[in-house]
C-alpha cells in the first residue's frame, strides 16, 4: 500500500488549454442495450448504485494491455453506466467528450493497485514507440471545466468511475479514473477539500479494471510489490495499457410488466400457437353446442305446447 500522499496525488492535474471539440449525435439514445451478458462486475456493498437505472446511458470502453512482463496482449471491454440523474453535468461532460472522440487512442497514463486506475487526457498517445508520448500527458484536457457535483446517492464504491481534478475543486476537465476497489475516502464527507465527484459504475469488463490495477508501473517494476522505485510517484504503466475506443452504445433497458413478457413469450413459441388454434377450436365447438342446445330446448318447448294444446 502506498503512502495516503501518493494516492490523493493520483488524482490531482493540471488543466491546460485544449482544442474546441465539437458535439456529436445521440442516435445511440434510442437502443436498449442487451445486459444477460454483465456477468463481470464489481463487488457490491448495498449502496444505491448497485442496480442498472432504465433510461441511463451506457458507455463502452475497449482496452489492450500487458498484464505482465512475459504475458501475451489482453484485449477487453470495461462497459461503464452513466448516472444521467443524479449527476448531470459530470455525465454529459463525459458523453460530449466521448462523442468527440478525444479518448480514442489514449493510454492508461497513472495506475495504483488497490486504488485508481487513471485515464481521460487526450494528450497521453504514444509517439512512435511507447512510452514516448507528450510533455503535457498528465496534464492535460480540452481546456474547459465543469463545476463539482455530488450527490448523496454516489460514492466511491467498487468499481465507480469519477472525475479526476485539480486541487480545484471546479476544475474536472477530461480526465476520469476507475476505483479498483472502494475508495470512499475520496468522498466529500471523508475529507476537507469537498472531495471527488462519481457519476458511474461499472457494470461489465471489471476483471480487466483489475488486471490493469496491477500492471508493472514506474512505481511497481514488477507489478507484484517486490521492488518498489522510491524516486517515482507517476504510476505510468511500463507497457502501454491502450484505450482503443470509447464509444456510446446505448441505454439502460426499461423492464416491461412481467405478465406481458410471459404472455408474449409464450404465445410466440410453437406450444403457445397451438394452445391458441386448440382455444379457438374450443371457442367454436363450444358455441356450436350452445346453439344445439338452444335449439332442442326450442324444440321441447314447441312439443310441450303441442301437448297441452291438445
Amino acid at each position: 500500500m502506498r503512502v495516503i500522499a501518493l494516492l490523493l496525488s493520483v488524482l490531482v492535474i493540471t488543466p491546460i488549454v485544449g482544442a474546441d471539440y465539437q458535439t456529436g449525435d445521440e442516435d445511440w439514445r434510442e437502443i436498449e442495450v442487451n445486459m444477460s451478458g454483465w456477468t463481470d462486475g464489481p463487488e457490491l456493498e448495498g449502496s444505491p448504485m448497485d442496480e442498472p437505472r432504465p433510461g441511463d446511458a451506457v458507455v463502452r470502453i475497449e482496452v489492450e494491455y500487458k498484464p505482465s512482463h512475459l504475458a501475451s496482449e489482453v484485449k477487453g471491454e470495461i462497459i461503464i453506466e452513466l448516472f444521467e440523474e443524479w449527476a448531470p453535468i459530470t455525465t454529459n461532460n463525459m458523453i460530449m467528450h466521448v462523442e468527440n472522440g478525444i479518448y480514442d487512442g489514449i493510454f492508461f497514463h497513472r495506475v495504483i493497485d488497490d486504488f485508481v486506475t487513471q485515464a481521460g487526457d487526450p494528450t497521453c498517445k504514444k509517439s512512435g514507440v511507447y512510452p514516448a508520448t507528450s510533455l503535457t500527458c498528465g496534464g492535460g484536457g480540452s481546456g474547459g471545466s465543469i463545476p463539482l457535483e455530488h450527490n448523496e446517492n454516489l460514492s466511491h464504491v467498487d468499481g465507480a468511475i469519477g472525475m479526476a481534478r485539480s486541487q480545484e475543486p471546479d476544475s474536472a476537465d477530461t480526465q476520469w479514473y476507475i476505483a479498483e476497489t472502494e475508495a470512499h475516502g475520496l468522498d466529500p464527507e471523508n475529507r476537507d477539500d469537498e472531495g471527488y465527484a462519481t457519476f458511474g459504475i461499472v457494470r461489465n469488463g471489471m476483471s480487466h479494471v483489475r488486471a490493469i490495477a496491477t500492471v508493472p508501473t514506474t512505481d511497481d517494476p514488477t507489478g507484484q510489490e517486490i521492488v518498489v522505485n522510491p524516486a517515482s510517484s507517476a504510476g505510468r504503466p511500463i507497457w502501454e495499457v491502450h484505450i482503443s475506443t470509447v464509444e456510446m452504445i446505448g441505454v439502460i433497458p426499461t423492464p416491461n410488466d412481467g405478465n406481458e413478457i410471459e404472455t408474449e413469450s409464450f404465445f410466440a413459441t410453437a406450444a403457445g400457437k397451438v394452445t391458441l388454434s386448440t382455444l379457438f377450436l374450443g371457442v367454436i365447438a363450444g358455441g356450436y353446442l350452445v346453439f344445439l342446445r338452444t335449439k332442442e330446448d326450442e324444440f321441447e318447448a314447441i312439443l310441450l305446447d303441442e301437448s297441452s294444446d291438445q
